[in-house]
């Protein structure tokens, strides 16, 4: 019954609510968009001429048709970040996996339904690092409305969309790390709803404001869209109740900051209860670095700031600052992330105990051949590589996965990555790079090699970070699935010790984990969506150098679980 649970939902949904469900419509039109910050003028991408994009709000059970306009110079997709694509995995969105792009001057429809999910969602960019300034939020609400919540209801909902920007056009800084064939130049802000705030240069008046009202609560739908920086999220004299993350409902949880990885959303609840002023909300890094201690990498270690600002205050009056953890407070993330634990109610998936498939995977950082076009990588030494299980992905070129799976496509991928290591080792020891019998595993072949699920499969993966060439936190987002998150940690994994750890009762539930740096995390999903569905790392720099797997998963034995051919105008190579 767990196992068959989200088609269960589909099912009754599509019988009992039809009346209730409603076709919603949006048109985006990505184009060039000329834009201010931090003292200097710049063109990018965009949709609708705005930054963020606009909020897309659904209930559970509409289907949601997006018309996609590229009028951009870039190819393009948009992924619909956490959204499950029940049958609909055409639409997901990232490039060369589930589709091949929008070209310049093309468009593209969306069309998928939305069931059994409610919360705070978002939407992005799945090509290159167009993300950077093409996302938005995605709100889903219950079907019947704010006051189905398990919450009191808020008086107001506020997207808090938190950013990334460089000065340097995106795709420049994207091209050099490439040329160079190591990691790209670190960003020059932060943003809160497209803006830097008032601490950076030339940005006194480019700082979000929200105006609250005395003793309102406020939902603050927490996202990070920044492509390279987990965040601490504060805002001066106040405190959250978070009530969900990844579009999941959580038992309430208190806490003066909320801690953030690429990828995912948080939604808090806040009461404004202080005295009436004028108060910094504020975002800066979280740098997750194991031993050794510094020097650490470098990283943008500026802090984005907005107002929260009470409706009877003069706009004039000195705000109230906030102090913010420091860069490498691991104490408060592991804490956060710890306190998490799922409102589970009535008809929800509990965690499956049976497992079928078991994976263990160690990832991280490698060295692989310079590519053709990177005159400037080191030809003796290779380039900088990301891996899973010394397999560093390569996505295709002529055909998307999904459709090479669908058509039975040879010479696309393979169906061989492999479940374990090549070997076992120290995994989070520095001293790893010193080991003259481990040097091979610094080294790592580029390939598109994918695992085959049967449907219905019940698949626990634990995720192993490793030292070599350094070590970082990494936010490893699943798409197609939700995922229980069993079990975090540091070190080295050990399953006789770990398993006492594991929460088989209510567990948080993710579409995107942060595994602690030098540590690993266990996860758990029933592969009961057919299609092509990635698990890559959400920090853009280290998907575009291959830390990256697909799940290949078969279709179910009727044809309410088989993957439907691809919608109309589905785009070609």
């Amino acid at each position: 019954m767990v196992r068959s649970f989200f088609f269960l939902v589909f099912a009754l949904a599509t019988i009992g609510s039809v009346a209730h469900a409603a076709v919603v419509d949006y048109t985006f039109e990505v184009a060039n968009l000329t834009i201010s910050r931090l003292c200097k003028s710049k063109v990018v991408p965009a949709v609708n001429g705005t930054l963020p994009g606009p909020t897309i709000q659904v209930n559970d059970g509409d289907t949601l048709k997006v018309h996609v306009i590229n009028k951009s110079p870039y190819n393009m997709t948009i992924h619909w970040h956490g959204v499950f694509q029940l049958l609909s995995g055409w639409a997901d969105g990232p490039e060369m996996i589930t589709q091949c792009p929008i070209p310049p001057g093309k468009r593209y429809t969306y069309q998928f339904n939305i069931t059994g999910q409610e919360g705070t969602l978002w939407w992005h960019a799945h090509s290159s690092t167009h993300r950077a300034t093409v996302y938005g939020a995605l709100v889903i609400r219950p079907r019947g409305g704010p006051k189905a919540y398990p919450f009191p209801k808020p008086f107001k909902e506020v997207p808090i969309l938190l950013g990334e920007w460089w000065i340097a056009d995106v795709m420049d800084v994207h091209n050099e790390a490439f040329l160079k064939g190591g990691a790209p130049n670190i960003s020059d802000a932060y943003t809160i709803n497209g803006k830097p705030g008032d601490l950076y240069n030339c940005s006194s008046t480019e700082i979000y404001k929200l105006e609250v009202e005395q003793g309102k609560t406020y939902m603050l739908r927490i996202i990070n869209a920044a492509l390279g920086n987990q965040l601490f999220f504060k805002v001066a004299g106040h405190s959250f109740t978070v009530v969900a993350v990844d579009a999941s409902y959580t038992k309430p949880y208190k806490t003066d900051v909320v801690v953030i990885a690429p990828g995912q959303t948080v939604d808090a609840l806040m009461v404004a209860d202080a005295p009436p002023a004028r108060y910094y909300m504020a975002a800066q890094a979280f740098i997750s670095t194991a031993p050794p201690p510094p020097p650490r990498p470098p990283f943008d270690n500026t802090t984005t700031t907005g107002i929260v600002q009470y409706k009877s205050t003069k706009p004039t009056s000195p705000h109230v600052t906030t102090t913010m953890p420091s860069f490498f407070d691991s104490g408060i993330v592991d804490g956060f992330n710890t306190n998490l634990t799922s409102l589970i109610r009535p008809g929800d998936p509990t965690v499956p105990l049976q497992v079928d498939e078991r994976m263990f995977i160690i990832y991280g950082f490698g060295i692989a051949a310079c590519q053709p076009g990177q005159v400037l990588c080191n030809q003796t030494q290779g380039s900088l590589a990301a891996c899973m299980n010394n397999v560093s992905f390569q996505s295709p070129t002529t055909m998307s996965l999904l459709e090479a799976h669908f058509k039975g496509v040879n010479g696309i991928y393979t169906s061989d990555f492999p479940v374990k290591p090549p070997m076992t080792f120290d995994f989070t020891n520095a001293s790893v790079n010193s080991v003259a019998a481990l040097q091979p595993l610094m080294f790592t072949a580029r390939a598109t090699k994918l695992k085959k699920l049967k449907y219905n499969s019940t698949v626990e993966l634990v995720l192993q970070n490793t030292a070599i060439l350094g070590v970082e936190n990494h936010p490893m987002h699943l798409h197609g699935y939700n995922f229980f998150v069993l079990a975090r940690g540091y070190g080295n994994y050990n399953a006789t010790t770990a398993v006492n750890r594991y929460n088989l009762v209510d567990p948080v539930v993710r579409n995107t984990v942060g595994v602690p740096a030098g540590g690993w995390a266990v996860i758990r999903f029933t592969a009961n969506n057919p299609g092509v569905w990635i698990l890559h790392c959400h920090l853009d720099a280290h998907l575009s150098i291959g830390l990256a797997m697909a799940f290949q998963v078969q279709n179910g034995p009727t044809p309410e679980t088989t993957l439907p051919p691809p919608p109309p105008g589905y785009p070609s190579c």
